[in-house]
Formats: C-alpha cells, sequence, structure tokens
C-alpha cells in the first residue's frame, strides 16, 4: 500500500457510460463498475451513531458484536466502539468499514472467525503479490488503516494509480466465472479509491456493491418521486422500477416538485429502468397505427372516432406521434366516444346539498372530505349542477389519495403512505427523515378517507436501531392535532 500523506485534493468528475466490453451479467445485476459509491456515502462520518453500529452487529448475529480488542494505548475496546471511533477520528464513513469488513473477512456476517480473519480483519497490508505486512496486523490496526487509507485516496487522488476519469483495463485474476478484460473509467473520487484498494472487479468491486446494497441501500415505495444527489433527472418509482421523466411538463403536470426525495445514487441503481414518462398530463397523441390517445393520469383513453374529437372540441395540432413503448405504459381506460361527457374530470357540486363529487368515465365518486378540494383538485374548478343531472351517473368508491401521498388523521400522530392503493405506517419520525420525507407534505384527513385503504406493511429502514427509533408525537410536535370539515 502506498504511503499516506496529507495534502487534500478533491476531484468531481461527470459521468460515463459502461462500455461495450463490460460483460454482459454486470449490468444485469445493477452494477455499474464506472460508479460503485458516491463520495458522499464514503465520506458520511456522521451517517451511524455508536448504538447503531452496536445494534447493527447485534442483528447479524455477528461474532463482532461481543468481540474487543486493544488500541495502540492498551486500552481495550469492543469492535462496535473501534468503529465508531476510527471513523469519526478519520472522517470516514462508518457503514463503508462494516462493508469493508464483510467484503474482505466476512466478518460482519461470521460467527466463529479464525484469529487471521481477525488480525487482517479490512485486508490492509495484504496485497496480492506477497504476504500481509505483519506491522498492520491486529483489528484495530486494520480498521484504523484501512479508514485512513481511504481517507487519503479522497483527498489526495492525484498520488494513485487510479483516477477519477482515465480509463483502466482490469483483470479478474481470482473470478471463477468471469474471464474477460473489463475497461472501466471511475466517475468519482470513490469508486477510483475502491479500485486502488482493490484493483479487480469481479470478486472485489461487485461484492462491495452487492454488500452496500444488501446492507443500506434503501427502498422507497411505489408512487416516490426520487432525485440522486447532484444529479437533475427525476425519476418516478412504479411497479418496482424507476421511470425517468423526459420533460419538465412530464412531470410538474402531474405532480408537486416539492415531494421529491434526495436520494444517494447508489438507492437510485438498485431499481431497473422502466419506460420513460415522455407526455405531460392530458397530452393527445397518436400511436404508430393512427389511433389518437388522451392520457390522464395512468391511462389511456382512445378517441373512437374523428367525430368524437372534434364534437370534444379537442385540437389537432396538439396531437403528437408516439410509440408503442410510450403508450403501452398506460393502462387502458374508457374510450371517449362523441356522447362522453368530461373526458378530462370534472368536479360537480350538488346545488341542493353542497354535495361534491369527480366525475369521470361517466361515473361519480363522492368527496368525503374538503382538503381534496385544496390538494387532489387544487387545479379544478367546481361545477354547480342539479341534482337530477348528478343522477345521471351512477355512484362508484368514494375518491382517495393515489400512491406516494402522506396522510393522517387528526387527533392522532400516525403517518401513512400510500402506495399500491394500500396505506402503509411509517413506523417512527426517525424512519420518516432518513426516507427524505418533509413533514409539511402529511395531510391530514378525515379518518374515514384513511379506513378506505386496506392495511398494508409497515414502512421501516434496516440501518436505524429500533433503540434510537422515536415516536411521531416525539419527533414532530408541530403536526396539527385539529380535523378538518368533511364534505356532505
Amino acid at each position: 500500500m502506498k504511503k499516506i500523506s496529507t495534502k487534500i485534493l478533491l476531484a468531481l468528475l461527470c459521468a460515463s457510460t459502461i462500455l461495450s466490453s463490460m460483460p454482459r451479467e454486470a449490468s444485469a445485476e445493477g452494477f455499474n463498475p464506472n460508479y460503485i459509491i458516491s463520495d458522499h456515502e464514503i465520506l458520511d462520518h456522521n451517517s451511524m451513531s455508536l448504538d447503531n453500529i452496536r445494534e447493527f452487529l447485534r442483528n447479524k448475529n455477528s461474532f463482532l458484536s461481543t468481540y474487543s480488542a486493544q488500541n495502540p494505548d492498551g486500552k481495550t475496546m469492543t469492535a462496535a466502539e473501534i468503529i465508531y471511533d476510527r471513523a469519526i477520528t478519520n472522517k470516514v464513513n462508518p457503514k463503508f468499514i462494516l462493508v469493508l469488513l464483510q467484503k474482505e473477512q466476512s466478518l460482519v456476517e461470521e460467527s466463529s472467525p479464525r484469529q487471521s480473519q481477525l488480525d487482517w480483519a479490512a485486508g490492509y497490508g495484504c496485497p496480492d503479490s506477497a504476504a500481509c505486512n505483519t506491522r498492520w496486523k491486529g483489528f484495530w490496526k486494520q480498521v484504523n488503516s484501512a479508514s485512513l487509507q481511504f481517507r487519503d485516496y479522497m483527498d489526495n487522488p492525484r498520488l494513485y494509480t487510479y483516477k477519477a476519469g482515465y480509463t483502466y483495463t482490469f483483470t479478474n485474476p481470482y473470478s471463477t466465472t468471469i474471464k474477460e478484460p473489463v475497461v472501466v473509467t471511475p466517475v468519482n473520487q470513490a469508486t477510483a479509491a475502491l479500485y486502488n484498494y482493490t484493483p479487480h472487479v469481479y470478486n472485489g468491486n461487485l461484492n462491495f456493491y452487492k454488500i452496500w446494497q444488501r446492507y443500506f441501500t434503501k427502498g422507497y415505495p411505489d408512487g416516490s418521486l426520487i432525485q440522486a444527489q447532484g444529479e437533475a433527472g427525476v425519476w418516478l418509482i412504479q411497479d418496482g422500477k424507476k421511470r425517468p421523466f423526459t420533460s419538465k411538463g412530464a412531470l410538474t403536470s402531474r405532480f408537486d416538485i416539492n415531494k421529491i426525495l434526495t436520494v444517494n445514487k447508489t438507492d437510485l441503481d438498485k431499481y431497473e429502468k422502466g419506460a420513460p414518462i415522455k407526455f405531460a398530463q392530458y397530452s393527445l397523441v397518436r400511436s404508430p397505427r393512427g389511433t389518437i390517445y388522451l392520457l390522464a393520469d395512468n391511462k389511456k383513453h382512445g378517441i373512437v372516432s374523428q367525430e368524437a374529437f372534434r364534437k370534444i372540441g379537442f385540437n389537432g395540432d396538439e396531437v403528437v406521434n408516439a410509440s408503442w413503448e410510450d403508450i403501452d405504459s398506460y393502462i387502458e381506460g374508457a374510450p371517449i366516444t362523441a356522447t362522453s361527457t368530461y373526458p378530462t374530470g370534472a368536479l360537480l357540486q350538488n346545488n341542493i346539498t353542497g354535495g361534491v363529487y369527480w366525475v369521470i368515465e361517466g361515473k361519480k365518486a363522492p368527496l368525503w372530505d374538503k382538503i381534496f378540494l385544496s390538494t387532489k383538485f387544487k387545479n379544478k374548478k367546481l361545477i354547480k349542477v342539479t341534482p337530477a343531472e348528478l343522477d345521471t351517473y351512477p355512484t362508484t368508491d368514494p375518491v382517495v389519495y393515489g400512491d406516494g401521498e402522506l396522510l393522517k388523521a387528526p387527533l392522532s400522530a400516525a403517518v401513512f403512505i400510500v402506495t399500491n392503493g394500500q396505506k402503509r405506517l411509517i413506523t417512527s419520525g426517525n424512519v420518516f427523515e432518513d426516507l427524505g420525507y418533509k413533514w409539511s407534505n402529511v395531510i391530514t384527513v378525515n379518518p374515514k378517507v384513511i379506513h378506505l385503504y386496506p392495511d398494508g406493511e409497515p414502512i421501516t429502514t434496516t440501518d436505524i436501531s429500533p433503540s434510537t427509533s422515536s415516536s411521531f408525537t416525539k419527533n414532530n410536535p408541530q403536526i396539527s392535532q385539529g380535523g378538518d370539515t368533511a364534505l356532505k
């Protein structure tokens, strides 16, 4: 290993794509050898408390949860204390140290390790071509030296062999399945640092990636809007895939940009890419077969004839051509005929009782809470109609919020996320904030609305220990305890 220096230089370089010589199965797993982990994730030394590390090791039934070793001053410290102390001192993410220990010696999940695994816990001072250097033997030295080395990789990139923005060819001498050389262009300092530490793509950095994904990446419910830290693109999580918005109009005509969650790039990278979202709400598109569709929410409504198109008042200049990939990502909605009313939906209010309904596809859905008018339908005007006109529409299930909305009832601290038509309890204030949600986006609704949703699995995160999770009441005392007047 190279001698540690002290001068600081950080280099940030733009992204590049996986080169054509990369084996196919790497990308199939979501692994990009050019970008393995973000700079922020390596350097986030405050990501875990000492209690978090202890709990993490206990949950893994790790030998390290009860292991102790001495520091150079002769003080006995637990493995968790060593990891935490060296992470804070050397300003390296303790999560990163934990993944390194598992990658090098399987120590996080090992219940009965050999002494050699503990002596060379982080693989520091153990080059491929020579025996391990006894100067770095011992658990404390391994954690300290490895974390210092990575800190130096980040601070002094010019001093090391592999640098961000340059192209290298790596062989895979220890892989039993992949023998072809792999061409890699590290796009950030953290990825280059990993190759300096372990100059292999497979049985090295691929393993690191898999462990990091398993231990520390977060999953987001369907309906979530996410954006990788430092990147401009916004994605919709839908059916377990990430769908990119390809225009600002496609995003802002459907969603509130204040609900975008900023996530680590590795959290985004874990999702398979879905069909792009190209068109704004209520766009008119023409299929390759010539059929014109109205796109509304996640549905496509075929316009059955030119007569229907003209009678409803659509403008032919607004129709754009679309591919089957674009169109097939929408589910089939009711066709639009010459007799269709309110093809884009309308809010109709009974001019006698004041009751409000959302009318679309020839049916009316009652609104059980006036909060819908200022949230879900904030850009829609009320149209007063007679009870007789309302009676022409059959009544369907009450209006509910779609995927991605955060809901709570008055006088209750519990917050739910709507996903796949279910309500999922977010188990604590810490979990809520760790996922990037904003308290200002929580909508307080009539309890009757919340009861319309079936219960889904609670939302939790694996890297927050139960002992440090707080209740919503403690973590969010500012949430209103008042109620809303339901619509009649």
